[in-house]
């Protein structure tokens, strides 16, 4: 009887730990289309907005709406790929006074938890990783599509965009004279539209 008994128990684990390697599996990883997708910003320069992005980015999305749990994103950016249309503008973004790309020269996203919000929306939560300064962020990311790619079989392609607001003070991006927000704005807001893609 106690055999009988523990060998219940013991299935009865097993079943549960392999319930539970399931739901924790990675879920699908999709591939960053680069050629149609962007990482852009814009911040106030006085009262007018300076648009710029970000050309050199770098990513893994793991997303499946029915295994959140398995759900995650990990991103890094180059600050030296920034371009806001003016040469001397973006070198002086580089300097010590803004991002100390030398010392710096990435910027990094990695996530820690996917909540869903309808059936299009999703909120990331990860840390966001500036210069020295890592912060606690919430992304949100809204479904834009999905289909299958007309021109490659068996291949589903995925639309997002992710559009949201940081606080560059919170990240030490601007300092000395250039903390102050008089000149420029201390937001800073940030749309990425992103195509992403996956085999069936």
């Amino acid at each position: 009887m106690v055999s009988t008994i523990k060998t219940m128990v013991i299935a009865v684990a097993i079943t549960a730990m392999s319930t539970f390697s399931v739901q924790a599996q990675d879920a699908a990883m999709w591939k960053v289309d680069k050629s149609h997708t962007s990482v852009n910003f814009s911040i106030n320069h006085f009262f007018s907005a300076v648009t710029g992005k970000f050309t050199d980015f770098d990513g893994k999305l793991h997303f499946d709406p029915k295994n959140l749990n398995g759900s995650k994103a990990d991103f890094t950016v180059t600050i030296n790929s920034i371009n806001t249309d003016d040469a001397k503008r973006d070198t002086h973004l580089l300097s010590n006074d803004f991002f100390e790309a030398k010392t710096y020269p990435k910027m990094f996203f990695k996530s820690t938890k996917f909540e869903k919000k309808s059936d299009t929306e999703y909120l990331i939560y990860g840390k966001l990783t500036i210069k020295d300064k890592t912060k606690d962020v919430v992304f949100p990311m809204k479904i834009t599509g999905e289909m299958e790619h007309p021109m490659m079989k068996g291949t589903v392609i995925l639309g997002v965009v992710i559009d949201t607001t940081i606080d560059r003070t919170e990240y030490g991006v601007g300092t000395g004279d250039w903390a102050a927000t008089m000149v420029v704005g201390d937001q800073v807001r940030i749309h990425i539209p992103m195509e992403l893609n996956r085999m069936k």
